[in-house]
């Protein structure tokens, strides 16, 4: 999920198209993106376009997870002239591959000073979530582009591994905020049993894109904020609004079955 200009938008690892809501959660329009005639994309052939993020220009970048081959495509996206143009991220992928990455799973991307921030979620069967930084222009320059692997976070929950799926980046506190699902998966591919979601927020994100490893500075138990998180696998994060008080976040639950839930979700900008 992502917000821009008072509208969220959407996209689905199955879905055709983008989804686009009001700012009281309205769906108003989408995009196609694929012509499949199922509503869901069969997994055999599915993208698993996995995260979303706004470029330059107000242009969303719409990434897939580069666990195959035909999951290693992105697609630069103009939700105002509703252009849209697909790319292979073959190169970059087989990268990330030499760069420390055993499994790829890129499920959270999000734009910070200077860089872009993919997120790696692992399994049971690879323990490692990871961020990846990275340059802004890494679409046009894959052969040459910085890339910086940070191990991320611990895993808290012995029976589920807790994975990212999810990045936002806050910019008047330069917080990265991700969301943190369970699931009782060995692999980058196969859905699992859901178990809790977590917020995880990191300070001063911006000085450790070079660092080796980072923790949370701060973790939400959000089935403890609120029982309704319960059996919620929260897939995505965004920012709606950002005070010297407050963050005001959107929140999307993929359960793995064709349904999606969004939350409105208000925590301290401590």
């Amino acid at each position: 999920i992502e917000y821009l200009n008072n509208k969220a938008f959407i996209i689905g690892d199955d879905a055709n198209y983008l989804l686009i809501l009001d700012s009281n959660l309205n769906i108003t329009d989408s995009i196609g993106l694929y012509s499949y005639i199922e509503k869901i994309i069969p997994k055999s052939v599915k993208p698993y376009l996995e995260s979303i993020s706004i470029l330059p220009g107000n242009k969303f970048l719409l990434t897939g997870s580069g666990a195959s081959a035909p999951r290693q495509i992105a697609w630069i996206l103009d939700p105002l002239t509703r252009q849209k143009d697909s790319i292979r991220l073959d190169t970059f992928y087989q990268r990330l591959l030499l760069n420390g990455i055993a499994e790829l799973n890129i499920e959270g991307s999000t734009a910070i000073p200077g860089s872009v921030v993919l997120s790696n979620r692992g399994s049971k069967g690879y323990p490692k979530n990871q961020l990846i930084f990275t340059g802004r222009n890494f679409r046009e320059r894959q052969t040459t582009t910085e890339i910086n692997t940070v191990l991320a976070g611990t895993n808290t929950d012995t029976s589920f591994f807790n994975g990212i799926s999810g990045l936002a980046y806050a910019k008047k506190t330069d917080k990265l905020i991700m969301t943190v699902s369970t699931e009782d998966t060995r692999n980058s591919i196969d859905d699992g049993a859901i178990g809790k979601s977590y917020l995880w927020i990191i300070k001063n994100i911006s000085s450790k894109k070079r660092w080796k490893a980072v923790n949370p500075d701060t973790i939400i138990d959000l089935e403890e904020a609120d029982p309704r998180f319960k059996g919620q696998k929260i897939e995505s994060v965004c920012i709606t609004k950002e005070t010297g008080k407050f963050l005001y976040l959107l929140l999307v639950a993929d359960n793995d079955d064709g349904s999606s839930t969004i939350f409105r979700l208000v925590v301290t900008n401590k």
